[in-house]
């Protein structure tokens, strides 16, 4: 049985953990406001970037573009988003769990599968397990823009062009609200046309200037770019509303342990009380006799 110093060393130490998770909580919902708002003025801009793209490209011939020309599926890229931390929940295993499932559908369908890790959980994940992993990003969440988007999406477009893969698709958590975060699977190459057309879209024509392929050439790879970016900006506020989550969890479990071992510790100091009283009854009516 515990001593009531044992018990007390294990209260103090759940008191230390319950103040750790409460200050994580309290930073997570700092970064998680910054994350948010940055995010939230992204989605409008990523929304109409994709809907010029979808409204021109449904004009012209994709094959005369390689960004957008089919090919017979071969090679797959996954670009695979995960924290550079942990103590969030279950928000990493859930996109690596989703990653892994997409692997294993490539393999049946007899394609292969190569890995882009941004995120030190998933590229410490991926390493361990053998994995096919082509290049890797880590220790960039903390501070991240566009710029560091585009290198991700030249390193991914480059190697689209020399036949490295037939397909590129990227995993990120999609931000819902505060208390959910879901894993998002997005096709970024090769860029497929609008196949659709409403009867508004139907009647308009377009002017380019200079030219098709001027603008088009220019437009295609900024469209992986916003596409990656927007991507990290979603990770990112998923990432702390997970952490927070968690650290808020923890701050309760910890409030609950605390009341418990107190419970435990009072018992225990009644019983041993009781125990010294019994002792010195005892001992008096010895005397008696």
């Amino acid at each position: 049985m515990a001593t009531l110093q044992d018990i007390r060393r294990k209260i103090g130490g759940v008191k230390k953990t319950q103040q750790i998770t409460k200050a994580m909580n309290m930073v997570a919902a700092a970064k998680l406001r910054g994350a948010q708002i940055r995010m939230e003025n992204f989605r409008p801009y990523a929304g109409k970037f994709l809907e010029v793209i979808n409204n021109l490209s449904s004009r012209i011939d994709p094959e005369a573009f390689p960004l957008m020309a089919q090919r017979p599926v071969k090679k797959v890229e996954l670009i695979s988003l995960t924290a550079d931390r942990g103590l969030c929940g279950s928000f990493n295993v859930n996109l690596i769990n989703t990653g892994e499932k997409f692997i294993k559908a490539r393999k049946q369908e007899q394609v292969e599968t190569t890995l882009v890790p941004v995120g030190k959980k998933g590229a410490e994940y991926y390493k361990r397990r053998k994995y096919d992993v082509r290049s890797r990003y880590t220790d960039i969440f903390n501070s991240f823009d566009m710029v560091t988007a585009a290198g991700i999406g030249r390193d991914v477009i480059e190697n689209f062009l020399a036949g490295g893969s037939d397909e590129v698709h990227i995993l990120y958590g999609e931000f819902i609200n505060m208390g959910v975060q879901r894993p998002k699977v997005l096709r970024l190459l090769p860029i497929a046309p609008l196949t659709q057309k409403g009867e508004e879209e139907q009647g308009l024509e377009y002017l380019y200037e200079p030219s098709v392929e001027g603008i088009f050439n220019d437009l295609l790879p900024r469209y992986i770019n916003v596409q990656i970016y927007r991507g990290m900006l979603e990770n990112a506020a998923s990432e702390q509303a997970a952490r927070m989550t968690a650290m808020d969890n923890a701050t309760r479990n910890c409030k609950e342990l605390i009341t418990s071992l107190s419970l435990i510790y009072n018992k225990a100091r009644q019983s041993a009380i009781t125990k010294e009283l019994m002792d010195i009854v005892g001992g008096a009516e010895a005397l008696k006799k």
